[in-house]
């Protein structure tokens, strides 16, 4: 038909004015939606536009994630924000404004990938939730963050090695005390940077239990924040200096109260597995004072690097963990 031949090639050599109008609408509908004013030059206020609506689309699928993972094992965590250099044109995911500067203009945490102003970041709720891709290892991580990056109570290490000691070990002589061959213990914490839960400790890759008491050791050993932390180190270490014993338990159940709940439930468990070790004294030879000896070190730590404090505080480190192991249905 010749009017269809005429559309055709008016289609072809003129631009379709009712598809750029239609086009230019649906900028204009965007911009206002995200409270923006278009220009008479919508190629020029289009591409930033795109981004800025990216940044915040990227923020809502966020906090959306957020809210879909809320188990109970929610677990507050603040965010591990550092200086970043951003490519492109940023907006802050916090207040929505531009990321002005070339360089460093604004922060990006390390562990969900959070991008907000430096000033921004003071007002950011402790809310991180972990991105898996971000979380490199198993050991050395921080243990908050590796049990909301892994959505576990505890983390899997601890909960694996306890399971492994407890089906096979626990009348084993010198549980704890007897250290594994070195080479060993570092192939089971490969394992678990490699293979996270999936990581295979059992007795026919290794025989000998203790090579799982090492790991397991060398996990609280490992972690950048001790399992009783820096912060409550002091009100621990003063507790145990009470004298009247129901007053020091009581300190000491207060000092607890200062745990973040991810190292609170650590330890809590743990105390509850090694409680099951002194009842089985007579096979494995191994009692409070014995396992004080071994995990006081291991599970607290003073800030201060002062060589001198740290020998002072061993008797105190030592005592605490007896206290926590005898008393463990009292105080947890």
């Amino acid at each position: 038909m010749p009017s269809q031949k005429l559309w055709l090639e008016s289609e072809q050599t003129h631009p379709p004015v009712v598809h750029r109008i239609k086009k230019d609408k649906k900028q204009e509908l965007l911009a206002v939606g995200l409270g923006m004013k278009m220009g008479r030059k919508h190629t020029m206020l289009w591409q930033p536009l795109k981004l800025f609506a990216y940044s915040q689309i990227t923020s809502l699928v966020r906090r959306a994630a957020l809210k879909q993972n809320e188990n109970n094992f929610n677990y507050e965590k603040a965010h591990n924000f550092k200086v970043h250099t951003f490519r492109g044109p940023h907006w802050c995911e916090y207040c929505a404004n531009f990321m002005w500067g070339l360089i460093a203009q604004g922060v990006r945490c390390s562990d969900c990938g959070l991008n907000v102003h430096k000033q921004c970041s003071k007002f950011v709720p402790n809310d991180c939730q972990p991105d898996l891709k971000r979380i490199k290892k198993v050991y050395s991580c921080d243990l908050t963050t590796l049990v909301k990056a892994h959505n576990t109570q505890r983390p899997m290490v601890v909960d694996m090695c306890i399971h492994e000691i407890e089906a096979r070990g626990l009348k084993s002589e010198g549980l704890y005390r007897v250290s594994g061959f070195t080479e060993h213990i570092e192939d089971v914490k490969m394992a678990f940077d490699r293979d996270g839960d999936k990581a295979d400790i059992s007795a026919t890759m290794y025989a000998d239990v203790n090579i799982i008491a090492g790991a397991l050791k060398l996990y609280f050993r490992d972690l950048p924040i001790p399992v009783i932390t820096y912060d409550s180190y002091h009100k621990f270490i003063e507790a145990s200096k009470i004298t009247n014993p129901d007053d020091r338990l009581e300190a000491i159940h207060e000092s607890l109260m200062l745990l973040p709940p991810a190292h609170y439930e650590t330890l809590r468990h743990l105390m509850t597995h090694l409680k099951k070790v002194i009842l089985l004294e007579k096979d494995n030879l191994m009692n409070a004072e014995n396992l004080g000896i071994v995990f006081g070190p291991t599970l607290m730590r003073p800030p201060e690097q002062n060589t001198l404090a740290t020998l002072n505080d061993i008797r105190y480190q030592r005592l605490i963990v007896q206290l926590l192991i005898e008393n463990e249905d009292v105080l947890f």
